[in-house]
C-alpha cells in the first residue's frame, strides 16, 4: 500500500541531477531517525526540524505555534490539509472529518512521535490521505520531559535506546492535567482542541504491566460515557472495525489489559475520568482512542503497530465519515436539551462479556531476592482462551441540571478554564439578591500529594434554597449549551474531576473567625437554658460519641456552629444553582 520511502528518495536525487534546471534546490532528507536505526526515536529538535523541512516540501503541511509549554518552546501543530485549507472553521464547512493525534504526552512511550513522522511524511508523497479527512499532529505534547532524555527511567522497557521523562518541567504528568489545566501545555492544547473540534482524537502511549502476545492494546472512551447514540456506534460499530483492521494488517490487538489480577482470570475497562485525555475530549462528543503497545516488545514493532492503529482510524473515518458527523451533530444537541446528567460511575459487574485472549500462563517460582514467591509469565506456555472482560459501567450518581449557575467573579481561576473550553457566559449588570440551590460541602475523603493537588473524593453535600447577594460582574453560566457536560462535571462538587475536588474551593474548607471559650462558655451556657431542643441534640451527641464527650473544646465547638457568630460562608460552596429562569 505505502511507497518505499528511501526507494523515492534515491528517485528524486536523480532527477536533481539530471535536471537541474527544472529544480532550483536539492529535495531534503526526509527519512528519520527512527528508519536510520531502528532502535531510536526522534528527539524533540530532530521532530521539530523534520516538520519544518515536510511543510516546506509539501504545501499540504503546515507546522503552527500556540502558545507557550512549561519549558517556554510552543506547542506545535502539524496539520495535514489535501486541499490546502488551513482554516479550521472552513474545513468543517467542507464536511471535513478531523483527527486530532497527540504524541509524547509521556516521552519514555515515543511510539506515536516516530510513527506520525513516516505516516504524514508518506501520505505527502503518494497522496493517498482521504480526500474527507484532515490530519491534526502534536509532535511532542511534553517538551520539557522530551528534552530531560535518558535511558533508564522507563525500567526494563525493550527501547529506545533513550527516550525522554514522563514528569514535564513542572513534573506534572499531564495524562491527569487536562481538566485541571494547570500545565501551559494543557492551555495549549486547549486552545488546539476547541479550534478544531475533532471528530476524532487518538493520543499514542505505551502501557507497561502484565505479559501477554500482543504488542498493541487499546483503550476507547468508555462508551457508557458518551451521549448514548454516539457511545453505541463506538463500541458496536466502528471498535469491531478497528479490532478486524488491525488483525488484517497482522498487528491483532486486545482491550487494554488492566486486570483483577492477572489476565486469565479477567480485565476490566478503564474509566477515563475527564482528568485524562481521552475522558476530556468526552465532555464534547470527540471519539477519543489510546492506543498502549507493550513495553516489553521490540521498539520498532511497537511504532510499526502504532502506525498501523493511526491508518486503521483513517480508513474507518473515510467509510464513516458522514454517519460519524451527523451522530455527533445529534450528540451535541442531545447534551444540549438533555436534563438529567450522569457525573459518577462505577463497574458494572452484572454484565460480563467473553473475550478471546492470547496470553502467557502466569505461574509463581522463589525469588532471587526474597525468597518468597514471586510472579512471572511463563513464554513457554502461551494459550488462547476466553476470558472475562467487564466493558461496562453504570451510573452512581445523577444530577439534574439547573436552569443556570453563577460563579461569582472572585473565583478567576474557574471562570478562565470555562472560557477556554467555550462555555458561553454572561454577566450580572448589576448588584441582585439571587434565591437559589447552594450547597454546604459535609464529608469527603482527600488523598496525599497527586500531581500539583490533594485530591478531594466522596463528597458529601446538603442542598439549601437560599437566597444570596450576587454583584455586578459575576457570570451567568446557563445549562442550555453544548458544553453541559463540561459545565456539569466541573461545577458540580461531587463529580470526581470537579472544580471541587481538584481544590479550586478550597478556602471555602477553613472557618475564618473562631471564639475564646473562657468568654464563650457563659453564652453556650446561656443557649443551652434557652434552647431545650439544641440541649438534647447536645446531649445525644455526647452519648453516641465518646471522643466527643471528653473534649469541652468539641462540645462548646458544637454549640458555636449553632449560635449568629458562626460565619455562614464556611463550607458554602460559592456556585449557585439557579432554578427558577425569573430570579435572573
Amino acid at each position: 500500500m505505502r511507497i518505499v520511502y528511501l526507494s523515492l528518495l534515491l528517485l528524486f536525487t536523480a532527477c536533481a541531477t539530471t535536471n537541474t534546471t527544472t529544480m532550483t534546490k536539492a529535495t531534503p532528507d526526509l527519512s528519520t531517525p527512527h528508519e536510520r536505526n531502528p532502535n531510536t526515536t526522534a528527539t524533540y529538535y530532530e521532530a521539530v526540524d523534520f516538520y519544518e523541512k515536510l511543510a516546506d516540501t509539501y504545501p499540504q503541511i503546515r507546522l503552527v505555534e500556540y502558545g507557550k509549554t512549561d519549558i517556554g518552546k510552543p506547542l506545535h501543530l502539524v496539520v495535514f490539509s489535501a486541499d490546502n485549507d488551513f482554516d479550521a472553521a472552513s474545513l468543517r464547512n467542507k464536511n471535513k472529518r478531523i483527527i486530532l493525534i497527540n504524541n509524547g504526552i509521556h516521552p519514555g512511550e515515543p511510539c506515536g512521535v516516530d510513527a506520525s513522522m513516516m505516516l504524514l511524511r508518506d501520505y505527502a508523497l503518494d497522496g493517498e490521505l482521504p480526500e474527507n479527512i484532515v490530519l491534526a499532529v502534536i509532535p511532542v505534547y511534553n517538551i520539557g520531559g522530551a528534552i530531560n532524555r535518558n535511558a533508564h527511567t522507563r525500567a526494563n522497557q525493550d527501547g529506545p535506546e533513550s527516550y525522554g521523562f514522563r514528569g514535564n518541567a513542572r513534573n506534572l504528568d499531564l495524562n491527569r492535567d487536562f481538566v485541571k489545566a494547570d500545565s501551559r501545555n494543557a492551555q495549549a492544547f486547549t486552545q488546539i482542541y476547541h479550534e478544531w473540534q475533532p471528530d476524532i482524537f487518538i493520543d499514542n502511549h505505551t502501557s507497561n504491566g502484565a505479559d501477554y502476545q500482543y504488542t498493541m492494546t487499546m483503550i476507547a472512551t468508555q462508551h457508557n460515557k458518551l451521549e448514548s447514540t454516539l457511545g453505541k456506534y463506538l463500541n458496536d460499530d466502528l471498535m469491531p472495525q478497528l479490532y478486524a483492521d488491525m488483525k488484517a494488517r497482522n498487528w491483532e490487538m486486545t482491550p487494554y489489559v488492566y486486570a483483577r489480577t492477572t489476565p486469565d482470570e479477567g480485565i476490566i475497562a478503564f474509566l477515563d475520568l475527564p482528568r485524562y485525555s481521552s475522558g476530556y475530549t468526552t465532555l464534547f462528543n470527540t471519539i477519543g482512542f489510546i492506543p498502549e503497545t507493550h513495553m516489553l516488545k521490540p521498539f520498532a514493532d511497537r511504532v510499526a503497530s502504532t502506525r498501523a492503529f493511526m491508518e486503521s482510524v483513517i480508513d474507518a473515518v473515510e467509510k464513516d465519515g458522514d454517519k460519524i458527523a451527523e451522530l455527533r451533530r445529534r450528540a451535541n444537541e442531545n447534551v444540549r436539551t438533555q436534563t438529567t446528567f450522569d457525573i459518577n460511575w462505577e463497574l458494572d459487574t452484572e454484565r460480563v462479556e467473553m473475550l478471546n485472549f492470547k496470553g502467557y500462563e502466569a505461574k509463581q517460582k522463589p525469588s532471587d531476592v526474597s525468597g518468597l514467591d514471586r510472579l512471572y509469565y511463563d513464554h513457554d506456555a502461551p494459550f488462547e482462551q476466553e476470558i472475562p472482560f467487564l466493558n461496562n459501567y453504570k451510573s452512581s450518581l445523577s444530577i439534574e441540571k439547573p436552569y443556570a449557575y453563577i460563579i461569582p467573579q472572585a473565583w478567576h481561576e474557574v471562570i478562565e478554564r470555562m472560557k477556554w473550553n467555550g462555555v458561553e457566559m454572561t454577566q450580572l449588570t448589576a448588584d441582585k439578591i439571587i434565591e437559589g440551590e447552594v450547597y454546604f460541602i459535609g464529608d469527603f475523603d482527600t488523598r496525599d500529594a497527586y500531581e500539583g493537588h490533594y485530591l478531594h473524593s466522596n463528597v458529601q453535600v446538603e442542598k439549601r434554597v437560599m437566597p444570596l447577594p450576587y454583584f455586578a460582574g459575576d457570570y451567568i453560566v446557563k445549562a442550555d449549551q453544548i458544553t453541559n457536560r463540561y459545565i456539569i462535571e466541573t461545577l458540580e462538587p461531587q463529580a470526581p474531576d470537579s472544580w471541587f475536588a481538584w481544590n479550586f474551593f478550597d478556602s471555602i474548607l477553613m472557618q475564618k473567625e473562631h471564639f475564646s471559650p473562657y468568654i464563650f462558655e457563659d453564652e453556650a451556657a446561656e443557649m443551652l437554658r434557652n434552647n431545650p431542643a439544641l440541649k438534647a441534640e447536645l446531649e445525644e451527641k455526647k452519648n453516641s460519641d465518646k471522643k466527643f464527650a471528653e473534649s469541652a473544646y468539641a462540645q462548646l465547638n458544637f454549640i458555636y456552629k449553632k449560635s449568629k457568630h458562626y460565619e455562614p460562608t464556611h463550607l458554602r460552596y460559592p456556585v449557585m444553582r439557579v432554578i427558577n429562569a425569573n430570579e435572573l
